[in-house]
């Protein structure tokens, strides 16, 4: 079931609300999530409302520079990218979240696959 979310980085420049449902929560193992330790909540457009403007973070690319791996500029938190695998979608990092429980969480371990 989808709920509401509100989310930032660790100083709280940037905040982002989100709708997604933590049952479909998934720990990526490729190489910049595994070493960022996320917890990937992918969402829609519509689901997603980003409080502050996006040319205030940084980005990161590698590789194929399809990937846009979003960060705050001040205390260098991940807070959410667009994936390669779907770059018309947002995969928030719940670990951003206010008010989740992460010790009750039980994402899916993807293997062998990139969701980046």
């Amino acid at each position: 079931m989808k709920q509401p979310f509100d989310g930032s980085c660790h100083c709280g420049k940037v905040r982002f609300e989100v709708q997604l449902d933590l049952a479909d929560a998934v720990v990526c193992d490729c190489s910049i999530c595994t070493k960022k330790g996320v917890i990937i909540g992918r969402v829609s457009e519509d689901q997603f409302r980003l409080l502050t403007p996006l040319d205030e973070l940084a980005v990161y690319q590698f590789n194929k520079r399809i990937a846009k791996h979003y960060f705050c500029s001040v205390c260098g938190i991940h807070t959410f990218n667009r994936p390669r695998s779907a770059p018309e979608l947002w995969a928030v990092n719940i670990r951003c979240l206010t008010g989740v429980d992460l010790a009750a969480l039980q994402p899916k371990q993807v293997q062998g696959s990139r969701l980046d």
